[in-house]
């Protein structure tokens, strides 16, 4: 998940496409929830999603058409710009027969898809679009912004704050396209076949298109327990941007009941994955020319043991290591996965860089083993190379960390998870997500349930398939229906 630095950052929307002027963010003339519902329940497909567009203020151009939303950078003004579908070979919504819940998602995909949210870039210009959405609904937000500015968390709170109610959440971006070839523009959503393809399509804008979607659901409905939306940033590079969110809610006066953290599972119940702990090892070599090799101290043939060392250690974690028959592969997995050293062949290396990861079953085992090989190659690596030459050794570097995720299947949130799904099953997976921190840091009950497949993320023609929003819409309108009961997580 490491990204390339150079990539410029693209505009969403189609700017030949701009009208009106920017509109003010109250919701003074949003109609009253009564009424929104019996308006809603009379419209269904591509014109349900247009109308819900009109509903908060953004008229469509045509039968179906998206908000798209820009922040000037000279100003920091939100405009509202409407843009014409962009789908490939896709005109119009009217008469696809597609429920009212999946057109508004679809909506509000394509907008989120035109966002350019690799994780080296800002996501503010997202945020600032929904930020915008959500004024336009009367809805209350914060953001959590990152130290430098460039980037933002985003909380919203539909009900009643002061009771503990559940989080949807998901992450706003997304990994490079550098060096893939796409059929399509990765940042214009395309659809074909039943599916639409664009970057972050299924991990995860898919599953915050569908929250943002449901959002007049949610108002239409007076909820006895509040849904909280989570937007994070910098999820594929480390879960980084979460845990300021996750901090805040462990020191609120009122903590979340439970959580739903949106990755793509195809709407599986997932109750576990394993954690992760990354380590970067630099050797302190000293170079010389290559014909008096035993002057020098070889970083890379130093940083060779370690490798060594690693798969020794995977090996028999293969082998004795604690088992899960849940998982593909079901023990704790460990790796060298870079090693760059050496500048020319006839001299000694002064330095080589090696980064190696532990994938554990436990919260805590992935860190365990890392801090095992450290504490090996501190005792048997260094004291040799300093032998040689007193300011050569190793420096150690935590560069990603977070634990693994493990529910009891018979916990009360992994039942009502699945009542919700429609689905009498549960799962594990070995790639990582937030939902791990949320239980780790703040004790909030969470399970891992989304639409898409992880087998179309991060790959050229990243795509959704249009039946998982759907699936994921019932999921979340009949999670509104829970909120809107008095009953507890337990009922």
């Amino acid at each position: 998940m490491k990204n390339s630095e150079k990539a410029s950052a693209r505009k969403p929307g189609n700017p030949d496409l701009e009208v009106g002027p920017t509109a003010s963010p109250g919701a003074k003339n949003l109609p009253s929830s009564s009424s929104r519902r019996k308006f809603m329940s009379k419209i269904g497909g591509a014109s349900a999603a247009a109308c819900t567009l009109a509903a908060v203020g953004l008229e469509p151009l045509r039968a179906f058409a998206v908000a798209d939303t820009r922040v000037q950078p000279t100003s920091g003004r939100v405009q509202h710009a409407l843009t014409s579908p962009r789908f490939a070979g896709w005109r119009s919504l009217e008469g696809t027969g597609f429920a009212m819940d999946t057109a508004r998602s679809i909506s509000v995909l394509e907008a989120l898809v035109g966002f350019d949210t690799t994780s080296r870039n800002s996501n503010l210009e997202l945020i600032a679009w929904v930020e915008a959405y959500l004024d336009r609904l009367g809805v209350a937000h914060a953001r959590v912004p990152d130290g430098t500015g460039a980037k933002a968390n985003l909380m919203a709170t539909i009900g009643r704050p002061e009771v503990p109610g559940y989080i949807l959440s998901g992450h706003t971006d997304v990994v490079p396209v550098d060096g893939q070839t796409w059929s399509s523009d990765p940042f214009r959503l395309a659809q074909r076949d039943g599916r639409l393809y664009g970057r972050g399509a299924t991990d995860m804008k898919g599953f915050v298109a569908c929250c943002l979607a449901a959002v007049p659901d949610m108002l239409s409905r007076k909820l006895a327990r509040p849904i909280h939306l989570a937007l994070s940033y910098d999820e594929e590079v480390g879960c980084i941007g979460v845990r300021d969110i996750i901090a805040r809610l462990r020191d609120a006066p009122v903590k979340p009941v439970a959580c739903f953290v949106g990755e793509p599972t195809q709407m599986q119940i997932i109750i576990g994955h394993k954690g992760k702990h990354g380590v970067r090892a630099t050797f302190r070599g000293k170079s010389c020319h290559s014909s008096i090799a035993p002057d020098g101290v070889n970083a890379v043939e130093h940083a060779a043991d370690l490798i060594t060392e690693v798969r020794r250690r995977a090996e028999k974690l293969a082998r004795e290591g604690a088992r899960d028959d849940m998982y593909d592969v079901v023990h704790t997995t460990l790796l060298t996965s870079i090693a760059q050293g050496g500048t020319a062949l006839n001299i000694v290396p002064d330095e080589c860089t090696v980064e190696f990861e532990a994938r554990g079953l436990g919260m805590d085992e992935s860190k365990e083993v890392t801090d095992a090989i450290v504490a090996w190659a501190k005792a048997e690596i260094e004291p040799q190379m300093q032998k040689a030459d007193a300011s050569c050794g190793i420096d150690f570097e935590e560069i990603l960390e977070y634990p693994a995720l493990d529910m009891k299947s018979d916990h009360p949130l992994v039942a009502l998870a699945k009542q919700l799904s429609g689905r009498n099953s549960h799962g594990k997976v070995s790639f990582g997500t937030e939902a791990s921190l949320f239980v780790s840091m703040a004790g909030i009950p969470t399970v891992v349930v989304g639409p898409g497949s992880i087998a179309q993320a991060h790959k050229p023609d990243e795509f959704v398939e249009i039946s998982e929003l759907t699936k994921c819409a019932g999921f979340i309108e009949r999670l509104i229906a829970h909120c809107a009961s008095s009953r507890g997580l337990a009922a």
